[in-house]
């Protein structure tokens, strides 16, 4: 596995929560995995061992790299040791506004020691699976290189592509072609995502719907020609969530546990949440959360733009409560919280707490989720299986992990809506809090919901697949 994030040391957004559990959910098969990423200077060393040092060649010199290597749970992690990671703040840069500007030459470095690694090791490499745009250049070189391995790319969110000047090839000493450049003319730039499009032997996403919308021109990006070329060798599959992290029986932030037989401890964590984000103490009012990034992708614009907001008009009628948990563009921030500032059934919480937010995703009786897009989402993953039902724009992994109950009221845990717009939010959650006022069909939902298994093992046995095909049917 070829990443430039993973958990338990380094982490911005989902990718590091998946290469984690997928990699330890493959070790558990039978199979053998190491993950490689850079050291950055957050990372504690502590337990690390040195495994070799090795040399890369940039245009001008050689580059030294230090390969660091270290057990969790039975899966060797392969740390990159050089300066470019480990004297820097962060992954990207050192606030998520202020990528570094030589991002390209960075993640080339990491291609490049993934490859130089796999021609040294006396350990057999069977197959590459290279992560988003920082590892995509991998496919290439592998190829590049005649390395006897089979690739596999995975795109986590096509957006982010890693675009570059061409002329960052050269001063890596990687030979341009084509394939590795999107663009016109001299308008032509290096596009590390499309590198692994174009070159891996086969391409996943996070789930099933992305995997059909990335093809149209709506959300392709600009790519959907390719991956659309490329349909044969595209799959989509479901990300899992870590199932000791994310179990309301057993759950560290909180001592009201919960399960689909009992769901008393839920009740109880509801009224903590309302007393401790300063909300009415009411059990029969539905509580609606939110934790996300504020952005528009997450679907802001259509929440709190307009005359007036959706999520006033919501606040307003006052037959609900939010907890708003999150941080990112500051006009939606403050817009948020002018909105709680005046309205007491809305708690706005600017702020990022792993604490928080497994209490409000234990404690809500809805989560609202209407993102504009959203590869694979984990919060409705999170909130299905705490028993809160999720009401949700109808895309990508959110429409392949929720049972519409305006579909299937017999098996339905959420609510999904066809068409992002204002009105669209303000009727869905009222027909959220309508439903809440059917206890026998609300409850009905949430011991559905409770139900759920999103665990790793499914998703790890269909990768095991791809990959077992494309070695000629072996494991």
């Amino acid at each position: 596995m070829l990443t430039s994030e993973t958990v338990p040391f380094s982490k911005s957004g989902g990718l590091a929560d998946v290469v984690g559990a997928l990699s330890s959910s493959i070790n558990k098969t039978g199979n053998s995995v190491k993950v490689m990423m850079p050291l950055y200077g957050f990372i504690d060393k502590k337990g690390f061992k040195k495994e070799r040092t090795i040399t890369v060649s940039t245009l001008s010199k050689e580059e030294t790299i230090t390969i660091l290597v270290k057990k969790v749970q039975k899966v060797d992690y392969l740390a990159i040791d050089h300066p470019l990671f480990s004297a820097r703040k962060g992954i990207y840069g050192d606030t998520s506004f202020s990528p570094y500007s030589d991002n390209a030459y960075r993640f080339l470095l990491l291609s490049k020691a993934a490859i130089e690694y796999i021609k040294q090791s006396d350990w057999k490499v069977d197959v590459l699976h290279a992560h988003d745009w920082t590892a995509g250049p991998a496919m290439y070189l592998a190829k590049e290189e005649k390395l006897k391995v089979k690739t596999v790319f995975t795109i986590h969110n096509l957006a982010y592509q890693g675009d570059f000047s061409r002329f960052d090839l050269i001063r890596s000493n990687v030979k341009p072609t084509e394939k590795l450049l999107s663009g016109k003319g001299l308008e032509k730039r290096f596009n590390m995502l499309k590198s692994g499009l174009e070159y891996a032997d086969h391409i996943t996403t996070v789930s099933p719907t992305y995997a059909k919308e990335i093809q149209t021109a709506e959300q392709g990006c600009g790519l959907n020609d390719l991956l659309k070329s490329r349909s044969n060798t595209l799959s989509g599959i479901l990300n899992g969530i870590d199932k000791k992290e994310w179990d309301p029986k057993k759950d560290v932030f909180f001592e009201e546990h919960f399960s689909a037989k009992d769901q008393s401890g839920k009740a109880k964590l509801k009224l903590k949440a309302q007393k401790m984000f300063n909300l009415a103490e009411n059990p029969d009012i539905p509580l609606i959360g939110m934790i996300s990034r504020i952005a528009d992708q997450k679907g802001f614009h259509e929440l709190l733009d307009g005359d007036v907001p959706a999520l006033e008009k919501i606040a307003r009628e006052g037959k609900c409560q939010f907890i708003i948990i999150g941080t990112g563009d500051k006009r939606y921030e403050d817009k948020l919280k002018d909105i709680g500032a005046r309205f007491d059934n809305v708690s706005v919480n600017i702020v990022f707490s792993q604490e928080l937010s497994h209490i409000v995703e234990g404690a809500c009786d809805y989560f609202l989720m209407p993102s504009r897009y959203e590869p694979c989402g984990l919060n409705q993953m999170y909130s299905l299986v705490y028993g809160t039902l999720p009401i949700a724009h109808k895309t990508g992994g959110l429409a392949d992990s929720i049972i519409n109950i305006n579909e299937d009221i017999i098996h339905g845990n959420g609510f999904l809506f066809e068409e992002l717009s204002p009105n669209s939010i303000y009727n869905i959650v009222n027909q959220a809090i309508t439903f809440y006022n059917d206890k026998v069909h609300f409850t009905e939902a949430r011991i559905n919901a409770l139900k759920s298994d999103f665990s790793w093992n499914e998703s790890a046995e269909e990768y095991i697949k791809i990959y077992g095909k494309l070695l000629g049917g072996t494991k």
